[in-house]
């Protein structure tokens, strides 16, 4: 039985391992960012969603106060026909029991409504804080999502250049250099070589004519010019 966990554990890290090589961070990150937009436009429609009912709570709230406020006044105005005496006690004594009593059912409403209002604020409240955080982790995960991808195209064009630069055989260049300053060295000796070979294969004819040259010639004529001017001093 602990051969067989032990094959399992091994299986189950192989997997992992070819998974974590299939991830990729930059898509993963990517991922994320659609996820979390996804629930932030919910969030957004839910809040929305909580933001019209508290409106109309609110409208219902004062919509009941002012019924409630506005059947008080009926039955003050009933007891004050009364005391005129524009309309019997009795009778005027039944229509504002019957205003009052309208006026508690609005007043009961209005309780209702109010609760609503109370419950659907603090669902506002906690639907807006998701809604902020949501964002705040939208936008770190975008700033994180920049960074990874300077990052991988740092890394690729260092990559690149690393695997250019491994490519180079060093010591094949040094030993082509060095091939070369041979040929060079040996070719400047043969040009050495051939230069005394020309010189040594003068003709007589050759070095006549180099006696009597304008070089020769002229410094003959210098020094004759020299001899006459040291007789005449």
């Amino acid at each position: 039985m602990g051969i067989f966990k032990r094959l399992f554990r091994v299986g189950q890290a192989e997997a992992n391992a070819a998974i974590d090589k299939l991830e990729d961070p930059i898509k993963m990150t990517e991922q994320g960012i659609r996820d979390l937009k996804k629930d932030l436009d919910k969030s957004l429609q839910a809040l929305a969603e909580v933001k019209a009912l508290a409106i109309r709570s609110k409208k219902e709230l004062s919509e009941n106060k002012s019924k409630a406020a506005n059947y008080e006044q009926k039955a003050i105005l009933l007891i004050g026909k009364a005391e005129k005496g524009e309309l019997e006690v009795a009778e005027a004594d039944r229509l504002a029991t019957e205003a009052l009593s309208r006026k508690e059912e609005a007043l009961e409403s209005a309780q209702r409504a109010q609760e609503e209002v109370t419950r659907f604020d603090n669902n506002i409240a906690a639907l807006d804080k998701n809604v902020k955080k949501l964002k705040s982790t939208i936008a770190s995960y975008e700033n994180e999502l920049r960074t990874l991808k300077a990052r991988a195209r740092v890394s690729n064009a260092t990559q690149k250049i690393n695997k250019q630069l491994s490519g180079i055989d060093s010591s094949g260049t040094v030993s082509m250099l060095e091939k070369m300053k041979e040929k060079v060295a040996q070719e400047e000796a043969m040009a050495e070589a051939y230069g005394e070979i020309s010189l040594e294969s003068r003709s007589v004819d050759d070095e006549i004519d180099e006696v009597l040259s304008d070089k020769q010639v002229k410094a003959s004529n210098s020094l004759e010019a020299l001899k006459a001017k040291l007789k005449q001093q």
